[in-house]
């Protein structure tokens, strides 16, 4: 009960653990409303050009941090802390983290989802298929060969790091994506942690069969990956362990999504044809598939949506992934100063109507979909002596709403029955300013929630609904109505198709640079 004698009911933590901060959310099962949160910043180190890793011990000391710093909250807001009934964990994707089973050490920085040093790891895979085919797993796994994915990674680690190498020789080590890495260390670590992952996260390794769910041995066999590393994979909704340490020692986590699933389900698009639009360091948008994979013929991901319990069914994907959108706003704070902090774009966005010609590629980590194109890079174009600062901060904000219009357009090819709203979620949907350019850039409404942090509301639900806990009903007739706010196109179809086949134009120009050799011309000019 609050200090103001109003009963909350059971509540549900979240772990949020994202590419650039970890958060600890509380909510109420009976009303989903957010009661308290902290929030710490994660740094990446970039030891090279392309190259993107974070420190596994720093992402664990944060959420315990979180957890700790969110849990003293309550009592400052009078709430009693034993109402606190499960914990979820949500995370970032793809990216892969080794470790010693004995010791508990990792034996490398986690490489990062964003990071492009398996390029060349890419390129002879690709070419040991045979017809040379980048989606020659498609059918399999659902994605393409591309730098995104972990088994990848995995296998550069045991290319390059002896040891890693080593670890896995000897059958010390360990494999997880973050949410593996998590819940080993939160259920014991060394002394009986538990080595699992969920399906969602398991259908981003490349390594996972999507039509039977589990570690396919073909698959491992492509990459020459030993199963015996992998984490056993489990539904996103049962008990897989108990809090060891800290102030919630004792409580069952019980449900563990990949963040874009996670939002998926606090967005309650839990119907085939529903869809949602996270903005986040990148933008993923997800249509709800039903419970049969659809091949994608566009350039789209098949993966795996969510399976709320052992004994429920697996609801599949069609995704559409972009890796920079709030990286790119980040760029422009930190690499160039045009804005000191990232919220203060929106306002020099608005200092101009248009972006007076100037388009902006950020193909920072390559072109993910629907090109997957490793090789691109970023590219400012159109400028003129009439550019300004504010010309290039809208041009990035567009730049992530076209991004999203490419996306959509595939996704309309493959299901056929074209969108006629988008849900959004995600931290950049505060900027009113990029919601309205999304919609007039997309010509369909775009509805963003009044409480935004949908990715941990879903696996909050996810962890709440689990069998054992049940203090959360995922029942349709039981779940709260959620406000929104509704923003219309006020752009005309002319207009629209103009704009968007300049910024066609402009990808074009950012494809092929990596590895691109300029040749000087035979002769010289004469003066």
């Amino acid at each position: 009960m609050a200090a103001d004698g109003r009963s909350w009911g059971p509540l549900v933590g979240a772990v949020d653990q994202g590419t650039s901060s970890t958060r600890f959310l509380i909510f109420a099962s009976n009303s989903a409303e957010l009661l308290t949160y902290h929030q710490t910043e994660i740094h990446s180190v970039l030891p090279k050009e392309g190259w993107v890793e974070q420190d596994p011990m720093e992402i664990l000391a944060s959420v315990y941090e979180c957890i700790e710093k969110a849990v003293a909250n309550t009592r400052d807001l009078g709430i009693d802390v034993n109402d606190i009934k499960a914990i979820g964990i949500t995370n970032q994707r793809e990216t892969t983290v080794v470790w010693d089973k004995h010791t508990g050490e990792p034996l490398h920085n986690a490489i990062v989802w964003l990071d492009l040093r398996t390029a060349e790891t890419v390129n002879r895979l690709i070419d040991s298929t045979p017809r040379k085919n980048k989606e020659h797993l498609k059918p399999l796994c659902g994605l393409p060969l591309a730098t995104y994915f972990s088994a990848v990674k995995l296998r550069w680690l045991l290319d390059n790091s002896e040891k890693v190498a080593l670890a896995v020789r000897e059958g010390r080590a360990m494999f997880g994506t973050v949410d593996s890495w998590l819940l080993w260390n939160l259920t014991g670590g060394v002394k009986g942690g538990v080595h699992v992952t969920d399906v969602t996260n398991a259908s981003r390794t490349m390594l996972l069969n999507i039509h039977t769910q589990q570690w396919d041995a073909n698959l491992c066999k492509f990459f020459s990956l030993p199963m015996t590393i992998l984490p056993e994979i489990r539904s996103s909704s049962e008990i897989y362990g108990y809090m060891v340490q800290g102030a919630l020692k004792g409580l069952p986590i019980s449900g563990c999504l990949g963040d874009q699933s996670a939002a998926l389900v606090g967005q309650c698009c839990f119907t085939r044809g529903s869809a949602k639009n996270t903005y986040g360091t990148g933008c993923f948008l997800l249509y709800n598939t039903g419970t049969e994979p659809i091949p994608s013929e566009h350039g789209l991901l098949t993966t795996i949506a969510y399976k709320l319990g052992k004994d429920k069914p697996t609801f599949y994907a069609l995704e559409g992934s972009v890796a920079i959108a709030g990286e790119c706003v980040k760029w422009l704070r930190d690499n160039l100063g045009i804005i000191q902090k990232s919220s203060d774009i929106e306002a020099l966005a608005a200092t101009v109507t248009d972006t007076a010609g100037t388009h902006f590629v950020p193909a920072f980590s390559g072109l993910f979909a629907p090109y997957w194109e490793s090789d691109a890079r970023g590219i400012i174009c159109g400028l003129t002596q009439f550019s300004t600062k504010a010309h290039i901060a809208r041009a990035a904000l567009e730049a992530v709403c076209f991004q999203t219009c490419e996306i959509l357009e595939a996704m309309n090819k493959d299901s056929r029955i074209p969108l006629e709203s988008l849900q959004v979620d995600g931290g950049m949907t505060q900027n009113n300013l990029l919601m309205q350019l999304q919609a007039d850039l997309l010509g369909i409404q775009v509805v963003r929630p009044a409480m935004p942090e949908t990715t941990a509301l879903g696996v909050a639900m996810a962890a709440g609904a689990a069998e054992g806990v049940g203090v959360w009903s995922l029942d349709p007739a039981d779940l709260t109505s959620i406000t929104t706010d509704t923003f219309t196109p006020a752009l005309s179809q002319d207009e629209r198709d103009s704009r968007y086949g300049k910024w066609k134009y402009a990808v074009q120009k950012a494809m092929k640079w990596e590895g691109h050799t300029h040749k000087e011309p035979d002769s010289k000019p004469t003066d």
